[in-house]
């Protein structure tokens, strides 16, 4: 198994591909400390994997918070190996419409809660021969959508914070990004409120890539297994996009 004996935390755990991310990363043998603010969903995910699994719920946008992760993957397991985050939010308005406070939380959310978890977990991943950080990004990073100031610049700085940070921790961790298209999860059903047909608009999304459907959560998982495990030893700093070829279209 690709992760025996490795711990992970997981963000956003509890749906969509961090729900995947954790089941697939159970299956290859790795320890997890879950997170996501659905108590009742992480406990129900702890007892689907087939690994040993801890959910903390909470709200990544404490820093206290993701601390508290790291000390608990430290308490249960006595490593830490990698992180996989996942937690998201979109704030949906054009610059003029968004509010101050949806700007603010969209920020916090999507980009400074890996900021934290990152300079919490630091110390104890640069104690391990082969740590790995995949953070889920977004193909918003690269493509502009209407009315999501506040998504594509946190995503857009994820793919910059991976980076930065793959050149000051080499080579002890890797850092990489997921850059996801259009997934089908509650996420994606979530921002076609914004459309006058939400379901046609989610139904679009799928046929606007080259593949023809959406991305399926277990196709996110697989990448971020790839990007977690030794198989990828020489990769770091780099951001993969992962949708269907909608980037390839221009």
């Amino acid at each position: 198994m690709k992760l025996q004996n490795k711990t992970y935390i997981i963000t956003g755990a509890t749906s969509g591909m961090g729900k995947a991310i954790a089941l697939t990363f159970a299956k290859e043998g790795a320890n997890l400390i879950l997170s996501g603010r659905n108590e009742e969903a992480g406990k129900q995910l702890c007892k689907q994997v087939s690994g040993k699994a801890y959910f903390l719920p909470g709200d990544v946008s404490e820093s206290d918070y993701n601390q508290a992760l790291v000390d608990l993957a430290v308490e249960k397991f006595g490593q830490l190996d990698g992180l996989s985050t996942n937690a998201g939010m979109l704030g949906l308005g054009s610059v003029t419409e968004l509010s101050l406070e949806h700007w603010s939380q969209t920020l916090e959310v999507n980009l400074s809660s890996v900021f934290y978890l990152l300079r919490a977990a630091l110390p104890e991943l640069q104690k391990r021969p082969q740590a790995a950080v995949v953070i889920n990004s977004s193909i918003a990073a690269f493509k502009s959508f209407p009315n999501h100031p506040a998504y594509c610049a946190s995503k857009a700085g994820l793919v910059a914070l991976a980076k930065q940070a793959a050149v000051d921790y080499a080579p002890q961790v890797r850092i990489n990004c997921i850059c996801p298209g259009p997934v089908d999860t509650p996420f994606i059903h979530a921002s076609a409120v914004a459309f006058p047909d939400p379901a046609k608009a989610v139904e679009n999304a799928g046929k606007n890539t080259l593949i023809q459907r959406l991305g399926e959560p277990e196709d996110i998982a697989k990448l971020a297994l790839f990007l977690a495990s030794d198989d990828a030893s020489w990769i770091t700093g780099a951001a993969y996009t992962i949708d269907g070829g909608i980037m390839a279209k221009g």
